[in-house]
């Protein structure tokens, strides 16, 4: 039989396992808080930006990542924010920035051995289209031509910079002089060359860029393209790094009227060899919605999307997957393909039943006993 005393104890007893529950469902509620990363960028109008914000969206979310989408002036920046800002666990950076890091360390540098060696790919992404500005009355028709004119090559630190002086020592054997070497900012860079205070403004950015189709019409005019002379030997020597590519009509169709044929540099998902158990983690739990989710990306975020391939394909000397991501992400790959593979046959015999039902002959008429065995249209 339960005493007064008994009675007070065993609720004493209760509200305690109470609390306990209740702490324990604070501490899970706490657990399944998203994880805070960064992702280091590009320029606020450029397409670096709006690639990390639909993995931000598309992809971390999804993962219980929460992912900060940071400016910055460009991929150079980006390495070394990569390499040592705490909480950035993701760069987007261009092919040639990576390729110079990994040329300055193989030549005995060892601050960019230092930031370069322990970086590891994710995956490629697609490729940026390099524009080449100048004055629509400029006498300038073809890229080769800018050798000895005052250049804004984009921001030190950016991937801008990186591809603008290499592709005019490729072209020319020499460096930008000095005295004609200007780093603005993209903005900057296009309103100092509609006054004449400089003649060629170097831009690399995915198509459509937000820069040029939120520029103002009249600021557009005044504007144009340079274009590749595939027969010039100095864009041979350029094609020794950089492919050529072209800036479409449909992309700015209040600006140009013609395809414009250009050079284009490849752009790079960018992580860190992590080894410890939750980020390693985090991160797969990332590579994992990265191929779930990537034709969510593909038909709604940025239209550079849809030239990214899902895949891993060898990489250049001295380049490196970051492994736990890439298991993952080739698992992940592979079973995309399988189920591919088995629906091939039903949308193989769909395509054939289609085309049998388009080459049916129609009759004009048709008689009852003809209907009944479906020798004709109803």
């Amino acid at each position: 039989m339960f005493t007064t005393k008994s009675m007070r104890n065993a609720a004493r007893g209760a509200l305690a396992l109470l609390a306990i529950a209740g702490l324990i469902g604070a501490g899970s509620s706490f657990a399944a808080d998203p994880i805070p990363y960064k992702i280091t960028t590009g320029q606020e109008r450029g397409t670096y930006i709006q690639i990390g914000q639909d993995l931000s969206k598309y992809v971390a979310e999804p993962a219980g990542i929460e992912l900060e989408v940071l400016p910055s002036k460009g991929s150079a920046e980006n390495v070394q924010r990569m390499r040592y800002e705490p909480g950035v666990k993701f760069a987007l950076v261009q092919s040639d920035v990576y390729q110079a890091y990994m040329d300055m360390a193989t030549s005995g540098n060892a601050d960019a051995g230092k930031i370069i060696k322990p970086l590891r790919l994710i995956m490629p992404l697609y490729d940026e289209e390099i524009y080449f500005v100048t004055r629509a009355d400029s006498p300038m028709k073809f890229i080769h031509e800018i050798k000895g004119k005052n250049i804004s090559v984009g921001p030190i630190g950016s991937g801008t910079a990186q591809s603008a002086e290499t592709l005019y020592r490729l072209m020319f054997g020499e460096p930008i002089a000095d005295a004609n070497e200007q780093h603005l900012n993209n903005e900057d860079s296009l309103a100092r060359l509609i006054v004449g205070k400089i003649d060629v403004a170097v831009i690399v950015a995915g198509q459509p860029a937000k820069l040029f189709q939120d520029m103002n019409p009249e600021l557009l005019k005044q504007i144009k393209l340079l274009r590749l002379d595939s027969s010039a030997p100095e864009t041979a020597r350029a094609k020794q790094t950089y492919f050529p590519a072209t800036i479409r009509t449909s992309s700015y169709p209040n600006w140009i009227q013609e395809d414009t044929p250009t050079l284009t540099v490849k752009a790079f998902l960018v992580t860190y060899d992590y080894g410890l158990r939750g980020t390693v983690g985090a991160l797969s739990k990332f590579a994992d919605s990265l191929c779930t989710n990537f034709d969510t990306l593909q038909a709604n975020g940025h239209p550079k999307w849809k030239q990214v391939h899902l895949e891993l394909p060898p990489l250049t000397r001295g380049w490196k997957y970051y492994p736990p991501m890439e298991k993952h992400l080739r698992a992940c790959i592979a079973q995309r393909t399988a189920a591919e593979q088995s629906q091939a046959p039903a949308r193989r015999v769909a395509a054939r039943d289609a085309e049998a039902a388009a080459q049916k002959p129609k009759k004009a008429s048709c008689s009852a006993q003809e209907k009944l065995l479906l020798l004709c249209d109803q």
